[in-house]
């Protein structure tokens, strides 16, 4: 089972880089926006940027701020966790441009674009929420869904949350693919208590086979695995998607 307790619940480390790394980093999502826009929709923008990046060292802990330490707007695309991976991926695809990337992340990453650690999306569940509420995101629901109830209570200070959750079986999910679009997000449901999520991706496909594209960190890189596989490894139940929308944010 693929532990994402601490990446999922978004509780930033004190990871330290080169400002010529931050640099790079910025130039190199830069270089991918606007070619992507001659890919056409947002679905197929999503899936080129994504496999641009396919090889990129998973690293956890990449933001930074916590309870104590004030937040720091964090922008690189040289190592990801799952959750930085998808919503770097999704900032560029929907970014009118490379000079509005860190105001759409901004909006993707903390509620009401607010760079503050209480305003941060610690939680899946929440990061979902907010990007539907803020309209760059829908929710996918299938024939079979059920409602499910978590609660969560982070030792880090973030206080007791009551989640009801609609999620589709393993079963409903697998057996209908053909609802399914490049660039969905997928969201693994943990079955460990005190946690919603313990890992997210791209729904892709790759000569016809239905596949997970994420950052994985017992790979050590984003890559490509087969949906079937994963989901079986990880002895997965239940998953939520989302599909993003078009929606320019500057």
């Amino acid at each position: 089972m693929i532990d994402r307790r601490d990446t999922l619940k978004y509780l930033a480390g004190a990871a330290v880089f080169a400002a010529s790394s931050a640099i790079a980093s910025e130039a190199r999502i830069d270089k991918l926006i606007l070619p992507a826009k001659a890919q056409g929709g947002i679905s197929a923008r999503i899936d080129f940027i994504s496999r641009a990046l396919i090889g990129t060292e998973y690293r956890g802990y990449t933001l930074i701020g916590s309870l104590k330490r004030p937040e720091k707007f964090v922008v690189r695309d040289d190592a990801f966790d799952c959750v930085t991976f998808c919503e770097t991926v999704l900032a560029a695809a929907i970014a009118a441009d490379p000079a509005a990337f860190d105001a759409t992340l901004k909006t993707i990453r903390y509620r009401d674009g607010i760079v503050a650690w209480r305003e941060r999306n610690h939680y899946f569940f929440e990061w979902g929420q907010h990007n539907i509420e803020n309209k760059l995101c829908l929710p996918i629901v299938m024939n079979g869904a059920v409602q499910i109830e978590k609660t969560v209570d982070s030792e880090k200070g973030l206080g007791r949350r009551h989640f009801v959750m609609q999620v589709i079986p393993r079963a409903v999910f697998m057996d209908n693919v053909a609802l399914l679009k490049a660039g969905d997000i997928v969201g693994f449901v943990t079955h460990r208590p005190n946690l919603d999520y313990f890992h997210v991706g791209f729904v892709a496909f790759d000569k016809g086979q239905f596949m997970l594209r994420h950052a994985a960190r017992s790979r050590g890189r984003v890559l490509d695995e087969r949906m079937s596989r994963f989901v079986a490894v990880n002895g997965v139940h239940y998953v939520t998607l989302l599909r993003p929308q078009e929606r320019a944010v500057v």
